[in-house]
């Protein structure tokens, strides 16, 4: 079932992204996005029945609003520094927790956090993540857990439960 589950998955991203109904590619995408299920056994995982969840894509829609919005104003940040020196710069690498278990949704925190301008995910230790932060405003892990990663983990919980 995972597999199966898996395949189907993989295949319809290869579909969305090929944007193509030729039979020969289909029949790649097919004969990829199987090989893929079977050999990457963590992307259905053990938890099947939570991808039929209607809750988790409403929090992946809302998610993907959300970074984009952050992106944004990442990007103007970090554009105003670039264009104003004046502007403080006080880069650091900072200790945050997280909240979530899974190795997906701490995969897809971790991303979240590189892909915003001013944020670099150097690694990863069990439930903590070492940032590089273009501008360090906290060195108190909670405050700096607050400031970069409630707001993506709260919607990524629920995703990836």
């Amino acid at each position: 079932m995972r597999i199966l589950v898996s395949t189907t998955i993989l295949f319809l991203i290869w579909i969305i992204l090929t944007q193509s109904f030729n039979p020969q590619e289909l029949f790649t995408g097919i004969i990829v996005s199987a090989i893929i299920a079977l050999i990457s056994p963590s992307i259905a995982g053990e938890r099947v029945r939570n991808w039929f969840n209607i809750k988790r894509y409403y929090y992946l829609v809302v998610y993907l609003f959300y970074f984009i919005w952050q992106m944004i104003k990442s990007n103007i940040d970090v554009a105003k520094r670039v264009i104003n020196p004046k502007l403080p710069i006080n880069p650091g690498i900072v200790k945050v927790k997280t909240k979530l278990k899974s190795r997906s949704g701490k995969l897809a925190l971790a991303n979240s956090i590189t892909l915003t301008p001013g944020t670099l995910t150097v690694d990863v230790v069990d439930q903590d993540l070492y940032i590089h932060w273009i501008d360090v405003k906290f060195t108190d892990v909670e405050k700096t857990t607050k400031e970069i990663v409630a707001g993506f983990e709260k919607y990524l919980e629920v995703i990836f439960e």
